[in-house]
């Protein structure tokens, strides 16, 4: 596992990271989210032994990766799909880092077979598209068949497919039990990956839960869309139970605080005939949204504040 404990980072004034605790559990996708500059890679880094934390420890398997003797049979990352020498062929690329790790030479055609590079990892890098330099990132991060895996944005420059693969991979990662720790600010694919969620702000812990406790927290908000001949009966009838109702034109209604059921039952009571009913619950863009609102560090002018902040 991953263990994350007071885990401070300053620059100068600015303190990029703050007081941080979390774990990243083995056999699930825990996924990494927050606005730009929350500092998210910074923290990776950390974790990754790459930056130094000005207080606070990172421990993978109980240890800090710096003390360990062979770091990527431990952990895999991919940080920055760019830095590859661009020289270099992908399969070049894959043998260095495993003849500098002490893995066998066969492990380079596995990886390269299980990314799906095929004779793409005969070609200088330089050619790569960003699609194919993230999947030879992500086939050197496999190199040492590790149990702990961190990757920051591995869906950037892949194509629908390119994502479905890596949706797949890291699901099956997981179920393999291994630990693996996803940084994306693709949310429907996040809502369709992970098991559990850390969101930080502005270097602060916001929530650390799972995707279901998240989806129910009080920044998810659940309403139910009805359409009716007859509206503004509708919505008196509502409205006397104490539910919230607002227009939302063409006969419909969005009423909030109850669910499917008491609003049929209602208008059935209030003799008012309803022609669609559905539920209709937050995506986890618009719950990330809500959560993160006030950490965002830079907004546009005219953007408007969220309604409220959840913190777990």
């Amino acid at each position: 596992m991953i263990q994350v404990r007071g885990l401070t980072k300053q620059y100068g004034a600015v303190r990029a990271v703050d007081d941080l605790t979390f774990d990243v559990l083995p056999g699930a996708v825990t996924g990494f989210l927050g606005p730009n500059g929350a500092g998210k890679s910074t923290t990776m880094r950390m974790v990754l032994g790459l930056d130094r934390p000005t207080r606070g420890r990172a421990l993978v398997a109980g240890r800090p990766v710096t003390g360990m003797g062979e770091p990527l049979r431990a952990v895999g990352a991919l940080l920055d799909a760019g830095a590859v020498h661009p020289g270099r062929s992908g399969r070049d690329h894959l043998r260095v880092a495993a003849r500098t790790a002490g893995i066998p030479r066969q492990r380079v055609e596995e990886v390269i077979d299980l990314v799906g590079l095929g004779t793409a990892a005969r070609r200088r890098v330089r050619g790569y598209s960003l699609g194919m330099r993230q999947r030879l990132g992500i086939a050197a991060a496999l190199l040492g068949d590790p149990g702990v895996l961190v990757f920051d944005e591995p869906m950037n420059g892949l194509d629908l497919d390119g994502v479905r693969w890596i949706r797949g991979l890291v699901r099956r990662l997981a179920d393999e039990g291994r630990t693996v720790l996803l940084s994306s600010h693709l949310m429907s694919e996040m809502e369709q990956t992970a098991d559990h969620l850390v969101i930080i702000g502005r270097g602060r812990l916001i929530a650390d839960a799972s995707m279901r406790e998240v989806m129910r927290s009080e920044g998810a908000r659940r309403q139910v869309r009805v359409r009716t001949p007859s509206p503004d009966r509708l919505a008196q009838a509502l409205a006397r139970h104490g539910l919230q109702v607002d227009p939302a034109g063409d006969g419909e209604l969005l009423v909030g605080g109850a669910d499917a059921e008491t609003v049929g039952d209602l208008a059935l009571a209030a003799g008012v005939a309803v022609h669609r009913l559905a539920e209709e619950r937050s995506s986890l863009e618009q719950v990330y949204l809500d959560l993160t609102g006030a950490s965002v560090e830079y907004r546009v002018a005219d953007e408007l504040e969220p309604a409220g902040q959840v913190r777990r």
